[in-house]
């Protein structure tokens, strides 16, 4: 189980104006913790923190992690990096200096400081899997040199240098895989397929689904994703990951394109396109170790997730 650790601490987290970085850091001064939220702005926007920008203990700094940044902090959270094709594969040799050297930096500013610190790390790391579902053990089937390794590759080195980190300088790092993951908060145009998917739907236009549809994915609810990485930071210093945290429920992308219909009542059509290069078939986490470690599994069933989402959506956009 997660070791108790205890509050009011000092934390960092890097792409903190971002989907997920935005929801950590408002649990994370919700039990009280100070936090300082770090971010370029690239696919992260203030409006996502605007909510805490009032409260004395969350301060918020424009900074781009792959240059140093020297701060006073006890834990870090390293989120920054585009995580969507569309974003990430904009500027290909920026995200993968993004994921290294940002990395480098984070990792130089936690051994400074006797700090621990947490990656977020990807799905992507297991490339198109030829092992279902994924295990941690698995090393993947990933192409080094197609149009998704700057985000793939980029992840994978990311983690190299934490063990590294790990091994040289006993720093204590906690490494998380991140599997598909949505909520409030996402950004509309991040050609993610639940966010497509969702806006396609609430415009009444056709909802795009690549290849036949049977690819699979499996969704986790953003509560649910950062209640499993506060549990990992929060673990024994023996518990480094890497760990998966994510859903296991396995849904094809028809049975969400139909589910997403139905919850906003949508007069949409479902439209074939071809499927892009290097797109997996299959992608569903083994939560064997979060489990077991961290007392964890995800709790938020998809439709009433979705119907969140949705609701988030209709009143971001279509007010």
């Amino acid at each position: 189980m997660a070791g108790i650790r205890s509050y009011n601490r000092r934390v960092l987290v890097t792409g903190g104006a971002g989907f997920l970085g935005s929801h950590l850091c408002e649990r994370l001064l919700a039990r009280g913790d100070e936090v300082v939220c770090v971010d370029n702005y690239f696919t992260g926007s203030r409006t996502n923190i605007a909510h805490l920008l009032s409260n004395p203990r969350f301060e918020a700094i424009r900074h781009d992690v792959t240059f140093p940044l020297y701060v006073e902090v006890d834990e870090i959270y390293n989120l920054a990096c585009p995580a969507s094709p569309v974003h990430y594969q904009h500027d290909p040799v920026q995200t993968t200096k993004t994921s290294v050297h940002g990395a480098i930096n984070m990792l130089g500013l936690a051994k400074r400081l006797d700090a621990r610190i947490l990656q977020a790390s990807t799905s992507e790391v297991y490339g198109d899997p030829a092992v279902h579902p994924q295990p941690e053990e698995y090393w993947g089937n990933v192409n080094p040199i197609g149009p998704r390794s700057c985000y793939d590759e980029g992840k994978r080195c990311a983690e190299t240098l934490f063990f590294d980190y790990h091994r040289q300088h006993q720093l204590v790092i906690k490494v998380m895989r991140i599997f598909n993951t949505y909520g409030p908060r996402m950004h509309p145009n991040d050609g993610r397929v639940v966010s497509n998917f969702i806006m396609q739907a609430l415009r009444d236009e056709p909802i795009t689904v690549y290849g036949d549809g049977t690819q699979t994915r499996s969704f986790c609810y953003v509560d649910d994703l950062i209640d499993g990485m506060m549990r990992l930071m929060d673990s024994d210093p023996a518990v480094t990951g890497p760990m998966n945290i994510g859903n296991p429920g396995e849904f094809t992308m028809l049975e969400l394109a139909k589910q997403v219909i139905a919850l906003t009542g949508s007069r949409s059509a479902i439209e074939h396109r071809t499927l892009p290069q290097d797109d997996p078939r299959q992608r569903r986490p083994d939560i064997t170790k979060a489990k077991a470690l961290l007392g964890w599994e995800p709790a938020v069933p998809l439709r009433d997730g979705l119907a969140r989402t949705i609701d988030d959506f209709r009143r971001r956009f279509f007010a």
